[in-house]
């Protein structure tokens, strides 16, 4: 994977109008976290390094003035009169030279460590709202990006707003302000041509640098597009290592990686050849200015308007504004290019929530924890209805059971009722209060989710755990792996809770990791609890001591269980069958085996599944897998 390169964001369709628009945009986002309101402190130091910023220039430009004084004062010829200070006063000018150098470096560094405070605040205080608006954006939005490509979009932002603060106002705006002073000594000191030379030289050097760099965007753009896709498709293939390994595919993905790497270096390629123009040309420019320049100066020195010092003077002048334009071109186009990492960056910042908090949301109040849907529908896309005017009600303290064949809407429920999505109709009440009208995050404590694919943090199983409640205690979280039945699969390990999981959990088995993610639910200690299949990845020996425990801490809660495996719900208050999204069937296990409808046909192939089973263990062919699948 790469990452020692800049590259544009994808902008490729934007005007240039529109460009300058977005940039303008971007910068004033960005004001706000540099002249922060109510922090003094750092506004105190904005300023201050904006003073010693003028004052490096300003002793910059009188650096030279200080060695042409010293050339005159050496050069021979001097009249009688003057010679009298001619030993002292070269020496003392040589000295004030080389002091004046140091203060004007001294005076840009203490700049840079003034300001380093408000820089590095600005890009962590963008860094965390970043952090926090993603948390706080829908489902859907996390589940339409790439993780790898968003990852990309944050690095990126953040880095070029460490550069465009670097550059932009200590590179750009002194190099710009240095012009204008250099630019008004040269009219008034040799003549308005000398500046109307020197200021036709610099305005063509900038706008050839902006025009080649502008025109060098596309193949920027392009690295970035391929540089996005070869980064995802290597974190989406070291994601699913484990299936890559399945299938033997390890050189398939080494060719998608390798092709988009080779488009990359295409577009990379492309970018250096201009880049060499772009070189060539700015040194032809500025070339031409210096000797333009310094032959009108010669000719003033050989018509005695001009002294060798002078000549000097205008030389050091010269180079002295020239050598920061020898970067304009590199600082450009990376200045642009912060700007649009900026906005990107910004874009998702000001990316709204599809689920989100009204305005005069309360805190969902919990008395028992009843949970009702009231002719709910929902579809994650017009045409692709899900739920279709679902109305079923789950009694405090009681448990629901929700069934069905694959894709018939089952853990949609449980993500609606989590309010990961808002539904397209109706109302889902908890203690007869919309859950539309809450406010999330009290809505979202009240409810513990045991999800069907468990996923760990890479970190150990005492903090997976503990997860569930952070200020937990030691007791505490060991009681709640207790009744998880992990505890002694924990004490049995080198490290204890102190075991690392590994990425997603991979160290665990399925069964391991469906353990921890219950007992981190047991420890969240929620008032109503979701079960979504919680012990499909266990054998029937594990799944029979987790489902006493599942019952032990549901049965003072309100408890849903979208099930697969049917006997883990024969003891439900309330069995209710869905298909294509519309419930077919509801009742207690016995009523629907009396009715013989969908449910009893249900019961009959895993009945018939379990038999086929218990034959194979008699023949000693018993596979646990085959297990799980039924």
């Amino acid at each position: 994977m790469r990452h020692n390169h800049s590259a544009r964001p994808e902008s490729a369709n934007d005007s240039e109008s529109g460009d300058h628009e977005n940039h303008w945009k971007t910068v004033k986002a960005l004001l706000p976290y540099i002249w922060m309101k109510g922090r003094w402190d750092l506004r105190s130091r904005v300023i201050l390094a904006m003073v010693f910023l003028v004052a490096a220039k300003l002793i910059g430009i009188y650096v030279p003035f200080l060695f042409k004084d010293a050339v005159d004062m050496l050069t021979p010829g001097l009249k009688p009169d003057v010679r009298t200070v001619a030993v002292t006063l070269p020496l003392a000018l040589i000295l004030g030279y080389g002091l004046s150098r140091v203060l004007s470096l001294f005076f840009g560094q203490v700049r840079d460590a003034v300001f380093a405070k408000v820089g590095q605040n600005a890009l962590r205080k963008i860094a965390l709202s970043t952090f926090r608006h993603l948390h706080g954006l829908s489902l859907r939005f996390h589940m339409e990006r790439k993780t790898g490509g968003l990852s990309r979009v944050i690095e990126r932002g953040t880095k070029g707003i460490d550069f465009l603060l670097r550059f932009m106002l200590f590179n750009i705006l002194p190099t710009l302000l240095e012009i204008i002073l250099i630019t008004v000594v040269f009219w008034t000191k040799f003549g308005i041509y000398y500046a109307l030379v020197t200021s036709v030289c610099l305005i063509s050097y900038i706008f050839f640098t902006i025009n080649i760099t502008d025109w060098r965007i596309k193949f920027r753009r392009e690295m970035n597009r391929q540089d996005i896709e070869a980064n995802s498709k290597a974190i989406d293939s070291l994601l699913n290592f484990e299936t890559v390994k399945y299938f033997t595919n390890e050189e398939h993905e080494a060719r998608r990686y390798d092709m988009a790497l080779a488009r990359y270096e295409q577009a990379s390629v492309r970018s250096q050849t201009s880049l060499a123009l772009l070189n060539v040309g700015q040194n032809i420019i500025i070339s031409s200015g210096l000797v333009i320049v310094l032959l009108m100066a010669a000719q003033g020195v050989i018509d005695g308007r001009f002294t060798i010092g002078e000549f000097v003077l205008v030389n050091s002048l010269l180079i002295q504004i020239y050598m920061p334009l020898n970067f304009l071109g590199m600082v450009y186009r990376e200045i642009k290019q912060s700007l649009v990492d900026m906005e990107n960056m910004f874009a998702v910042i000001r990316k709204k929530s599809d689920v989100i908090d009204l305005p005069d949301a309360a805190p969902l109040k919990v008395d028992g924890g009843e949970v009702e849907f009231r002719n709910v529908s929902f579809h994650y896309a017009e045409d692709r209805p899900i739920l279709k005017n679902i109305s079923f009600k789950v009694a405090a303290g009681t448990t629901t059971a929700i069934v069905g064949a694959s894709g018939a809407g089952k853990s949609t429920i449980s993500r609606i009722l989590f309010r990961f999505y808002n539904i397209s109709a109706g109302q889902i009440l908890i203690d007869g209060q919309d859950i539309a009208k809450v406010n999330q995050q009290s809505l979202r404590r009240e409810i513990g989710v045991v999800p069907q694919d468990t996923v760990l943090f890479n970190d150990t199983i005492r903090y997976n755990i503990r997860y569930g409640r952070p200020d937990a205690s030691a007791e505490e979280l060991e009681d709640a792996a207790r009744h998880a039945q992990i505890h002694k699969f924990i004490m049995d390990l080198p490290d204890k809770y102190d075991s690392e999981v590994g990425e997603r959990g991979l160290k665990l088995s399925g069964g391991e990791k469906q353990r921890v993610a219950i007992a981190r639910t047991i420890l969240k200690n929620p008032s109503i609890l979701v079960l979504d299949e919680a012990t499909s990845a266990l054998d029937s020996h594990t799944e029979m001591d987790i489902q006493q425990a599942l019952e032990e801490i549901s049965r003072s809660r309100t408890t849903i269980v979208i099930a697969h495996r049917l006997s883990t719900i024969v003891t439900a208050d309330e069995i209710i069958v869905l298909e294509a999204g519309e419930i077919i069937e509801r009742g207690t296990h016995e009523a629907l085996l009396k009715s013989r409808g969908a449910y009893y046909n249900m019961w009959q192939k895993q009945k018939e599944a379990t038999e086929v089973m218990q034959k194979l263990v008699e023949l000693d062919e018993f596979n646990p897998e085959f297990e799980k699948k039924i």
